[in-house]
């Protein structure tokens, strides 16, 4: 079984254009993508939960 995509913050933050700053307030409002925090302390997004994001993005746009 393949291991799903883990992207690290500073990519997530390149492919959404937005600054760590602008990023950690909208995840204080529920409204970021899914992270997973791993023990080490640093943040992994599954590539699934960002394309999932990148659509309910789009469908409270439109």
């Amino acid at each position: 079984m393949a291991r799903p995509q883990m992207l690290k913050l500073p990519e997530v933050l390149k492919e959404i254009g937005m600054s760590r700053a602008a990023f950690y307030r909208m995840r204080a409002r529920g409204m970021a993508p899914k992270l997973i925090k791993l023990p080490n302390g640093q943040l992994r997004c599954r590539r699934s939960d960002l394309d999932a994001w990148w659509s309910s993005m789009e469908e409270t746009a439109a």
